[in-house]
């Protein structure tokens, strides 16, 4: 690759070598680089990435097994820029965060419990795992990167004190008695903490110790499973093109074989710890179950027992990525990203859960 930008190259690799296409760039981290030209979406994606499993995981999505539930990339086949991955695909308008009132927590179920009953084994493999716990085994390296003793003065400086500060530990917020379809949230988020005072990073690796190995990414998980997206959040929607203009999830680089619940974590991680009301909750949960999504038990029934494993999975993923990140940018934690630091106070006083959980 010659030495423009890598926003520049991908723009020209999507308008096919148009070196002064325009573009907008959509995101820009460590895992991936976005940028729309035109009607196309470019990604290159991570340097590090299975480049096998990227190749499997193309053409499930273009697979027509998953037409109406996936957004399909405009071809199946992984292309290079500069030893980069690269998928093109159509544009599809994301989720407006300007109206979180119409956030599509329905379309999100529905689209879930369809991707959850897909049948794996006429799907083109072999189908690999999907990378919910590889995810937060990255976080808790981060993490333990930027908090290393020797990192630097800044960080020592900050111990949690500063950038993140010791955590006290406030009475769960949001209703914790809702019952019904949400259940009762007894979860792990709700159980009362003696934490008051201690570093936030030692709560995070705490409650991460509280996980079985596999959840952490140590372990193979248990055999079997559904078809899984891996990173499920609101941002992970679009409008598809064409008439319909249905939802569709995008973004496979996660997506295969797991425990269908990992999928459901985030929104009831948000629910358990207070950021997620009820009312939305119940929205998302009544639309995944009366879709025939197999990870929530029967509507009616308490989800918690299916879910809690994997939702604290995600709390504790979510905490030491927002710690990783004031530690490195030098900023305290935001109110949000504290609550999540709070519901690992409460999972770390957990007893260890040392069983694989069965997919179900």
């Amino acid at each position: 690759m010659n030495q423009e930008p890598l926003p520049a190259a991908l723009a020209a690799y999507a308008g096919a070598g148009e070196q002064d296409a325009p573009y907008e760039l959509l995101a820009e981290r460590e895992d991936g680089t976005v940028v729309r030209c035109g009607e196309i979406v470019a990604k290159a994606h991570a340097g590090d990435s299975d480049r096998e499993g990227l190749a499997v995981r193309m053409r499930i999505a273009a697979d027509e097994a998953l037409a109406g539930v996936l957004l399909a990339p405009l071809r199946p086949e992984v292309g290079y820029l500069g030893g980069r991955p690269v998928s093109l695909w159509p544009y599809g308008a994301p989720v407006d965060p300007e109206r979180p009132e119409d956030a599509p927590w329905e379309a999100a179920g529905r689209l879930l419990a369809a991707l959850h009953q897909v049948p794996v084994h006429r799907l083109p493999g072999p189908v690999p795992p999907m990378r919910g716990p590889a995810k937060l085994a990255r976080a808790l390296r981060r993490l333990a990167r930027a908090t290393a003793p020797g990192r630097s003065a800044g960080a020592a400086a900050a111990g949690f004190a500063g950038a993140a500060g010791p955590v006290g530990v406030p009475a769960a917020t949001g209703a914790a008695g809702s019952g019904g379809a949400a259940g009762s949230r007894t979860g792990s988020a709700l159980v009362p903490s003696p934490a008051e005072g201690r570093p936030a990073g030692d709560l995070v690796r705490a409650a991460a110790r509280t996980l079985p190995a596999w959840v952490r990414g140590e372990a193979p998980a248990p055999r079997g499973g559904a078809l899984c997206h891996g990173d499920l959040h609101l941002g992970q929607l679009v409008r598809g093109p064409g008439p319909d203009g249905g939802w569709r999830l995008i973004d496979v680089d996660d997506l295969g074989i797991g425990t269908p619940a990992w999928d459901l974590a985030r929104p009831a991680a948000w629910y358990a710890a207070g950021l997620l009301d009820t009312g939305t909750w119940v929205r998302f949960l009544d639309s995944y179950r009366a879709a025939g999504g197999p990870a929530a038990g029967p509507a009616g029934s308490d989800p918690w027992p299916e879910l809690d494993l994997a939702a604290r999975a995600l709390t504790v993923q979510t905490a030491a990525l927002a710690l990783a990140k004031s530690v490195e940018n030098h900023r305290r934690l935001d109110d949000l990203e504290r609550l999540m630091v709070d519901s690992c106070a409460r999972i770390a006083t957990l007893p260890p859960d040392l069983e694989p959980q069965a997919p179900s």
